[in-house]
C-alpha cells in the first residue's frame, strides 16, 4: 500500500506534496528546489495529453516506493510504462525519479 502522500500525487501532482530542497529528476533532467519543480510541473501538464494506469507498487525501503505507471497519448511512441520513485520524509517528497 503507497502512502497517502504518493497516492495523492498520483491523483493530482501538486507543488505542496514536496520538500522544501526536493529533487526531481524526468526525462534526464534534474529539477532542485521547489520553484524549478513548480516550473517543470506546469510544463510537464500542459505538454502532452495522455492517460495513465498505475500496474504496480512496490516498497524499496523505509521511505523509498516505486509506483509503475502506464501511459498512452500523443506523446512520442504512444505509451510507456514508467518507474516513480518516491523518497518521503515526514510526509513529504524529498526525491522522485521518473523512468522508463
Amino acid at each position: 500500500m503507497l502512502p497517502n502522500t504518493i497516492t495523492e500525487y498520483l491523483a493530482t501532482p501538486s507543488i505542496d506534496l514536496y520538500a522544501d530542497d526536493a529533487v526531481v529528476t524526468d526525462d534526464g533532467k534534474t529539477y532542485r528546489g521547489r520553484d524549478e519543480i513548480r516550473d517543470w510541473l506546469g510544463r510537464a501538464a500542459g505538454e502532452y495529453t495522455y492517460t495513465t494506469e498505475l500496474i504496480g507498487t512496490r516498497q524499496v525501503d523505509a521511505n523509498t516506493w516505486v509506483a509503475v505507471n502506464h501511459l498512452e497519448g500523443n506523446f512520442p511512441g504512444g505509451t510507456v510504462d514508467l518507474q516513480f520513485t518516491f523518497t518521503l520524509d515526514d510526509d513529504l517528497i524529498t526525491r522522485l525519479v521518473i523512468a522508463p
